[in-house]
C-alpha cells in the first residue's frame, strides 16, 4: 500500500520554510486535503483488496404476473406479503423444492457473472469514487501549491522566505531597535527636562541661541540628545556579524526592486484560488446527485444463454462504507470550498498591493521606513497571518538610517586608530592631514586622533560629524569633496568657534551645506562646483555676510559674473579667485566694492582685455589673469592707480607685445609673462626698477635689451624656451640674482662675466648651443654643482679641482 506521506510529498510543497507564507485558512485547507486524501486511500484500498460483488441467480424468474426485481430484498415487509401471496396460490410447494437446490452454477459462471455485472449493473460513481477522491484532492493539492512550484514565482518566493528568516534571526535587527527605543527615551527625558526646567537666564551666550536657530531652519544640521556613553558588550556587533548585516542590506535592496515592478505572485494566487473554488462547485454539484447511486443491492440482467438464468440480484460489498465516506467527503469538501471563498473575499477586499508600514514605524521609531508595493506587499501581508513579528524585523532592513548605522559599526571595525594614522600626512598648507577616500561614512574612530589638523573627505556620501569632533583639539581645516555632510549641533558650535579653512567641491548648487555660512570664525573659503549664474538673494551664498572673518575666497565653477554677494564681505575679504573654467566671464562690477582686497585671481575667464573694474582697487597687491585670451595689454597704464600693485601674472595668455608704459607701474616687484609669444622685451620695462621676480619663459625673444642691467633688485630671472642666441653684458651686473634660467635656447656663448654673480645659486643652461663653460663660474661663490644645469658633456670639461670646490660647498 502506498503511504499517504508520498502522495502529499508529490502534490504539496513539503519545505518548512514556506510556512511563513501560508495564512491560517491555508494550513486548515491542507489538513483538510490530508483528510480527503485519507478517505480516497482508504477507498482504494478497500477496492483492491476486497470483493467487488457478489451476484445470485433470481429464484422467481419466469413468474410474469409479478413485477419483480431485485431491489425488494431492501423492503422486508413488501417479502413477506409476496411469499403469503405465492403461498396462497399454491405455489409454496414449489418454491420449497428450489430452496436448497443446487443452480448447477460452476465457479467461473459467478466469476463470470460477477464481473459482468459489476462493469454493466453497478453505477460509475459507486466504481470510481475513491479514485476521484484521489484525483479531485491531488488537484486541490497542486492548486494550493503552484505557486511554489512555478519558475516564474518559486525564485522569488524562495528568495523571500531566505531573506525574511536572515532578517528575522539577525542580531543587528534586536540592535537597531533597541538603540532607537533608548534614543526615543532619551529625547523623551529631554523634552521633559526642557518643559519643567526653569527658562534659560538672560546671560546665557547668544552664540548658542543663534546655533538653535540654523538647527531649526537647516536639515544639514540635526539634533545629538543622547551622551556619549560606552555601548553595552552584549549589544556590540563583531566584524563577521557586521558583514552579514551588511550583505543582506544589499540583498534586500535588489530583492525589493526586482519584485516591486510586478504583480505575477498577487495574480497566480488569485488564479489558484479562483480555480479550487470553481473546482469545489464543481464536486459538489455532481456529488451531491450521484451519491445516491451507490446501492448495495443491484440488479442485473445477464443473457440466459449463459447460465440459464436472465436476473441475478448482487450485492455490492463496498457500497455502504463508500456511503458513509462519500458523504464525508462532501463535508471535507464544503469546508474546504468555504475557506476558499474566505481566501478570495480577503484577496477583493484589501488593498494587498500597498503594504504600510506605519504602525512598524510607530513602534521602533524608525521613521524611514518606507510602504511597499505589488508583489513585495502581497509576500508581507501572507507573512503577517503567520507572525506580524517577521514584517517588523525585516523592516529594519529597509530603512536606511539604520543602514547607515550599520555602516558606522562595520566603519569603526574595519578602520581602528591605528590604520587611520597611517594616513596622516602634511598637505600644501603645512597642516598634518587625514585624507579618506571612498569610504561608506565617517568612522567614529577619527575623532581618537587629537592632533589632526585637517580632515578632507573625499567621496563619501552621507557624512554625519557627530559631537565627539570636539576631541579633535587641533582641527582647523575641513574639505568636503563630492561628499555631502551634516552636523550635529555640538559639533556645529565646535566648527563655528575653531575652524579656520574650509574647502567643498560639489556636483550641484543645493549640495553646499547651510551650515557652511554660519561658521563666523572662517578665514578661508574655497567652493568648486556648478553654481548658478546669478547668486543674489535667492542662492546658496545669501548667508555670506555671517562669515566676519572670512579674508580668502575662492570660486571655481561656469560663472557670468562676479556674484554679487560677495560684496557682504567686502569689509574683510583680502583674497578672491575666480577659476570660470574656459566660461566667458562678462561682468565685473561686483570688483569695485571689494575696496580692501588685497590679492584677485581671475584664471580662464575668456578675457581679452584687462578689466576696468580692477583699477579701482586702490589695495591690490597681486593680479593673476593666467589661462585667458589676453593679446594686448595696452590698458596696463590703468594699472598705476593701483599704487600697491607688486605682483603682475599674465601668463598662459596669447601677449605678442608689451607696452612701454609698464615702466609706469612703479611698485612692480614680481612680473610673470611666461607662455605668451612675446617676440620683443621693450627697454623701458628694466625701468621698473624694483622687479625682483621676472619670468619670460616660453615665448619667442630672440634677445634681450642692454637695459636689463637696470634690474639691480632682480632675484629672479627667466628666459628658457626662448630662440636667445646671445646675452648682452649687463645681465651680468644684476648681481643680486639667485636663479638665472636660461635653458632650451640657442646661446653659443657663455660671457665670463658671469662670475660676478656672487649670490647665484641656481644656473640653468641645458639645451643651448655650448661648447664650454667659462672657468669664471667657479667665482659664483654660492653655486653648487647641483645647482648647475647643464650637459653631463659639458661639465666633463671643466678642470677637476673647480668640480671638486663647487661640489663642496
Amino acid at each position: 500500500m502506498i503511504p499517504v506521506n508520498e502522495f502529499r510529498n508529490i502534490a504539496s510543497e513539503h519545505n518548512p520554510r514556506f510556512r511563513v507564507l501560508k495564512p491560517w485558512w491555508d494550513v486548515f485547507s491542507e489538513y483538510l486535503c490530508i483528510a480527503m486524501l485519507m478517505i480516497g486511500v482508504f477507498g482504494c484500498t478497500v477496492q483492491l483488496t476486497q470483493e467487488k460483488i457478489s451476484c445470485l441467480p433470481d429464484p422467481f424468474r419466469g413468474m410474469s404476473e409479478v413485477d419483480i426485481d431485485c431491489k425488494y430484498l431492501l423492503r422486508p415487509r413488501e417479502n413477506e406479503s409476496l411469499w403469503e401471496h405465492l403461498v396462497t396460490k399454491e405455489i409454496a410447494p414449489n418454491i420449497l423444492e428450489v430452496i436448497g437446490r443446487k443452480n448447477d452454477l460452476d465457479i467461473h459462471q459467478y466469476i463470470y457473472v460477477n464481473s459482468f455485472c459489476y462493469e454493466r449493473a453497478v453505477h460509475w460513481y459507486a466504481k470510481y469514487f475513491p479514485y476521484l477522491v484521489v484525483i479531485h484532492t491531488m488537484i486541490f493539492m497542486v492548486a494550493s501549491n503552484f505557486w511554489f512550484k512555478f519558475p516564474g514565482t518559486s525564485s522569488k518566493i524562495e528568495l523571500f522566505v531566505s531573506i525574511l528568516g536572515k532578517c528575522f534571526d539577525s542580531p543587528w535587527t534586536t540592535r537597531a531597535i533597541s538603540e532607537v527605543s533608548e534614543e526615543a527615551e532619551d529625547e523623551r527625558t529631554v523634552l521633559w527636562r526642557k518643559k519643567f526646567n526653569a527658562r534659560p537666564s538672560a546671560t546665557e551666550s547668544p552664540d548658542k541661541e543663534d546655533g538653535e536657530h540654523v538647527y531649526m531652519r537647516s536639515t544639514s544640521v540635526v539634533s545629538e540628545t543622547k551622551k556619549d556613553e560606552p555601548e553595552p558588550a552584549a549589544s556590540v556587533l563583531d566584524k563577521k556579524e557586521g558583514e552579514q548585516a551588511k550583505a543582506l542590506f544589499e540583498k534586500v535592496r535588489k530583492f525589493r526592486t526586482h519584485v516591486e515592478e510586478a504583480d505575477l505572485l498577487y495574480l497566480m494566487y488569485i488564479v489558484q484560488t479562483s480555480l479550487k473554488v470553481v473546482k469545489f462547485t464543481i464536486i459538489m454539484f455532481y456529488s451531491v446527485a450521484l451519491v445516491p447511486n451507490i446501492q448495495i443491492v443491484v440488479t442485473c440482467i445477464v443473457p440466459p444463454d449463459l447460465t440459464g438464468f436472465s436476473l441475478f440480484c448482487c450485492n455490492h460489498n463496498k457500497a455502504h462504507i463508500f456511503c458513509k465516506l462519500a458523504y464525508c467527503y462532501i463535508c471535507f469538501v464544503g469546508v474546504y470550498g468555504l475557506l476558499c471563498i474566505y481566501s478570495l473575499y480577503w484577496l477583493f477586499h484589501r488593498p494587498l498591493k500597498v503594504y504600510s508600514f506605519e504602525q512598524v514605524r510607530l513602534e521602533t521609531g524608525i521613521n524611514d521606513i518606507p510602504d511597499v508595493k505589488n508583489d513585495f506587499a502581497f509576500l508581507f501581508h501572507l507573512s503577517d497571518q503567520y507572525d506580524p513579528l517577521y514584517a517588523k524585523r525585516f523592516a529594519v532592513f529597509l530603512s536606511e538610517v539604520s543602514e547607515s548605522r550599520l555602516c558606522q559599526v562595520n566603519l569603526n571595525h574595519e578602520w581602528p586608530v591605528k590604520k587611520l594614522r597611517t594616513r596622516l600626512s602634511r598637505n600644501s598648507s603645512d597642516r598634518l592631514e587625514l585624507h579618506l577616500f571612498k569610504l561608506l561614512g565617517l568612522p567614529d574612530t577619527v575623532f581618537d586622533i587629537p592632533e589632526v589638523e585637517s580632515l578632507k573627505l573625499e567621496q563619501i556620501s552621507n557624512v554625519t560629524i557627530p559631537g565627539t569632533v570636539t576631541q579633535l583639539t587641533a582641527l582647523q581645516e575641513l574639505s568636503l569633496v563630492y561628499s555631502s555632510a551634516r552636523l550635529h549641533l555640538q559639533a556645529l558650535t565646535y566648527m563655528r568657534e575653531n575652524l579656520k579653512v574650509l574647502r567643498l567641491n560639489f556636483k550641484s548648487a543645493e549640495q553646499v551645506p547651510i551650515w557652511t555660512y554660519t561658521l563666523q570664525n572662517l578665514e578661508e573659503l574655497h567652493i568648486s562646483g556648478p553654481l548658478t549664474n546669478e547668486l543674489s538673494r535667492s542662492a546658496n551664498l545669501d548667508t555670506l555676510r555671517e562669515l566676519k572673518k572670512l579674508r580668502v575666497l575662492t570660486l571655481c565653477s561656469k560663472l557670468v559674473k562676479i556674484p554679487s554677494v560677495v560684496a557682504d564681505v567686502a569689509g574683510q575679504l583680502l583674497r578672491l579667485c575666480v577659476h570660470n573654467e574656459s566660461s566667458p566671464l562678462k561682468a565685473f562690477s561686483s570688483l569695485k566694492k571689494l575696496v580692501h582686497l588685497v590679492t584677485l585671481e581671475l584664471t580662464a575667464c575668456e578675457l581679452e582685455r584687462l578689466p576696468s573694474a580692477v583699477f579701482s582697487l586702490s589695495n591690490l597687491q597681486e593680479l593673476d589673469l593666467r589661462e585667458n585670451r589676453l593679446t594686448t595689454v595696452e590698458e596696463i597704464l590703468s594699472l598705476q592707480h593701483c599704487r600697491r600693485l607688486s605682483t603682475l601674472k599674465l601668463w598662459h595668455n596669447s601677449i605678442t607685445t608689451v607696452p612701454e608704459h609698464i615702466s609706469k607701474l612703479r611698485s612692480l616687484e614680481t612680473l610673470d609673462l611666461s607662455w605668451n609669444t612675446i617676440r620683443k622685451l621693450p627697454p623701458r620695462l628694466c625701468y621698473s626698477t624694483k622687479l625682483k621676480h621676472l619670468d619670460l619663459s616660453h615665448n619667442q625673444l630672440t634677445s634681450l635689451p642692454p637695459e636689463i642691467g637696470i634690474l639691480q633688485s632682480l632675484w629672479h630671472f627667466s628666459v628658457a624656451y626662448n630662440s636667445l642666441e646671445a646675452l648682452p653684458d649687463e645681465l651680468f651686473s644684476c648681481k643680486r640674482l639667485r636663479t638665472l634660467a636660461l635653458g632650451n635656447n640657442s646661446i653659443v656663448f657663455l660671457s665670463p662675466r658671469v662670475g660676478n654673480l656672487a649670490q647665484l645659486v641656481r644656473l640653468e643652461l641645458k639645451g643651448n648651443r655650448l661648447e664650454s663653460l667659462p672657468l669664471e663660474i667657479e667665482d659664483c661663490s654660492l653655486l653648487k654643482l647641483t645647482g648647475l644645469v647643464v650637459e653631463d658633456s659639458l661639465l666633463d670639461l671643466l678642470p677637476s679641482e673647480v668640480k671638486r670646490r663647487m661640489n663642496e660647498r
